[in-house]
């Protein structure tokens, strides 16, 4: 299970300047990893080009390994016309039913499953939207800010469970919350905003290896936490 990126340029059509230019980026997993930068690096754009939802201006994106890669994100709704677990009925298959009662029931979701989506609050629309992507068969699943208005005590136990219930996927975790990316994350890929002429962003991707994510030690999580930063603040490679 393999993810290479050679030289990703990608500007939109109305822009004068590009989000992303001369990118390389290798992830190998599966594993938890996450995609961390300050507002406006370009981390969602990274997430849909390498989800195939949007294609590079320039450049080459290879993946191995990979048969489907899903994209969730927080902004997402569900129709309108059917309850929770209805909808859930409809996108989750036979063999994959044991996995939805079991993550539902962990999400703390089972008591809203005859709710409409509408009524729920952010923050258990977040858990549903990504519970409805985690019944699904993906072998690589991006998740953009997906759990952004779960208070932290829950969003920490969702995290931990997906990363122990999914080992043999690839699962890419972007957060603007940097002690959580530096906890769970066996490696954060940092995306630096590099002022050129004007103000173009350019992604440089330094990827700080947390193979052993510090969750319990204080002192070693926020030292993580402060190279994070360090190197979503620079644009000189460390």
């Amino acid at each position: 299970m393999f993810i290479s990126c050679r030289n990703i340029t990608f500007s939109y059509p109305e822009s004068e300047t590009p989000v992303i230019t001369g990118l390389d980026l290798d992830i190998q997993g599966p594993g938890f990893f996450s995609l961390f930068g300050l507002s406006g690096a370009g981390k969602t754009t990274l997430a849909r080009l390498l989800c195939e939802l949007t294609t590079p201006s320039d450049g080459e994106i290879r993946k191995t390994g990979i048969r489907k890669a899903l994209y969730c994100h927080n902004q997402e709704r569900l129709p309108g016309w059917l309850s929770i677990g209805e909808h859930m009925e409809r996108v989750t298959s036979r063999d994959r039913q044991g996995l939805f009662q079991e993550l539902s029931g962990e999400f703390g979701l089972t008591p809203l499953l005859s709710h409409r989506f509408r009524t729920l609050s952010l923050g258990q629309k977040n858990r549903v939207n990504l519970l409805r992507y985690l019944v699904q068969d993906f072998d690589l699943l991006i998740t953009d800010e997906a759990l952004a208005n779960v208070d932290e005590p829950l969003r920490h136990r969702i995290l931990s469970l997906v990363k122990n219930r999914f080992p043999d996927r690839m699962i890419v975790y972007i957060s603007h919350n940097v002690l959580e990316v530096a906890a769970f994350s066996r490696t954060v890929y940092v995306l630096s905003q590099t002022p050129l002429g004007s103000a173009v962003l350019s992604g440089i991707v330094i990827g700080l290896d947390l193979s052993t994510p510090p969750i319990k030690n204080e002192p070693v999580l926020q030292e993580k936490a402060f190279r994070i930063i360090q190197a979503a603040s620079s644009w000189a490679p460390m």
